[in-house]
């Protein structure tokens, strides 16, 4: 009995003190990183959660341990995180940087919303890029020369692959920004707002990668895909049929004959500029509209939506190869090149088709 009581007494002993040091282990872990006071900028991205943002405070020494976060948060299930630029600091401790985003009370007020629209190329993006921050229009293609740079973030992101350092790609990021609002700074460097778009990719594309990892396409094929669907089809509802026809071509081994291929290729404006006889014939590794390859174009030709990414992993099942859209953006579907030549006639007859100069 005694045995007993001493073996009782010493797992009494043993638990309290388990206890009192996993209790100081856990305040001491979501205490304070510092008492420095000094500002850091941190920004939470649209669809973020309290727990996908923990290596991200860890990263800038915001944080002393992302698990003792994490189980902070599991413990007090804070809601309605607040996406945008914060001025956190080292000596907030996790219950006051949880309560600053919560609140949201803390954003930059040097920050400022850019919205970078679907369907836009580098271009675009470099022209919105230098009208509403403090870089020029040509520092974002300087970056994209970098091969170092491009190494880095081919080494941080498993959607991006040697296939867009391929020396016949205008762009090498062309088709991985993905589209959005984003919260941004005028002193925000091109390597920043690109990481903030890219890490808006990368969630974008998490929910696909089974997909990704078990198609008969590689993820730039794909991406590559998404952007021509973007271009082409009419309206959202269109674009499953649009991803089913090139599917379809692609499958048989056909030129894909897309125009807004040869719009990129000659860097023109789409549907602004006209495109001539000699242009759409022209061999480029962008050019589907030309005999001198089929499948698909070197790269992307556009950054592509959510919408038109998932078409390209739900095509809608039918037996067209061919279809058009006109200038009002219907989309027209056939099965045949007879059928296809008979609904562009019908078009040019109402004048609702895009006339090309010779």
């Amino acid at each position: 009995m005694k045995l007993f009581s001493s073996f009782a007494f010493f797992l009494v002993v043993f638990c309290a003190t388990v206890i009192t040091l996993g209790c100081l282990s856990y305040n001491y872990g979501i205490g304070a990183v510092s008492d420095k006071n000094e500002n850091i900028k941190f920004s939470v991205e649209p669809g973020s959660t309290y727990l996908s943002v923990a290596d991200d405070l860890k990263e800038k020494n915001l944080i002393r341990s992302a698990v003792f976060y994490k189980i902070y948060v599991k413990i007090f299930k804070p809601t309605n995180l607040q996406a945008g630029p914060y001025l956190l600091n080292e000596s907030m401790g996790v219950k006051k940087i949880i309560e600053t985003l919560e609140k949201g009370t803390n954003s930059n007020p040097n920050a400022f919303n850019v919205t970078f629209k679907e369907g836009l190329n580098m271009r675009g993006i470099a022209k919105v890029i230098s009208e509403k921050t403090n870089n020029t229009y040509e520092s974002v293609f300087e970056l994209l020369k970098d091969t170092n740079y491009l190494d880095g973030l081919i080494n941080s992101y498993w959607f991006l692959t040697d296939d867009i350092k391929n020396k016949d790609i205008y762009y090498p990021l062309e088709g991985y920004l993905f589209p959005n609002t984003y919260s941004l700074e005028k002193d925000n460097s091109v390597a920043e707002i690109f990481k903030i778009m890219l890490n808006e990719t990368k969630k974008q594309l998490e929910p696909y990668k089974d997909k990704i990892d078990n198609s008969n396409y590689t993820i730039h094929e794909l991406i590559t895909l998404a952007s021509i669907i973007e271009l082409e089809a009419g309206n959202a509802d269109d674009r499953n049929g649009v991803a089913g026809v090139f599917f379809n071509r692609l499958e048989g081994n056909l030129t894909l004959g897309s125009d807004v291929t040869t719009y990129y290729a000659e860097k023109k404006e789409l549907w602004v500029d006209d495109l001539t006889g000699i242009e759409l014939k022209k061999c480029n590794a962008y050019n589907t509209r030309g005999t001198c390859f089929t499948g698909l174009p070197v790269g992307p030709i556009a950054n592509a939506g959510i919408e038109s990414i998932s078409s390209v992993f739900n095509p809608k099942s039918h037996n067209y190869y061919y279809f058009v859209a006109d200038k009002t953006g219907k989309t027209y579907f056939n099965v045949n090149s007879t059928g296809h030549y008979n609904t562009i006639a019908k078009l040019k007859s109402e004048k609702l088709w895009f006339e090309y100069q010779n």
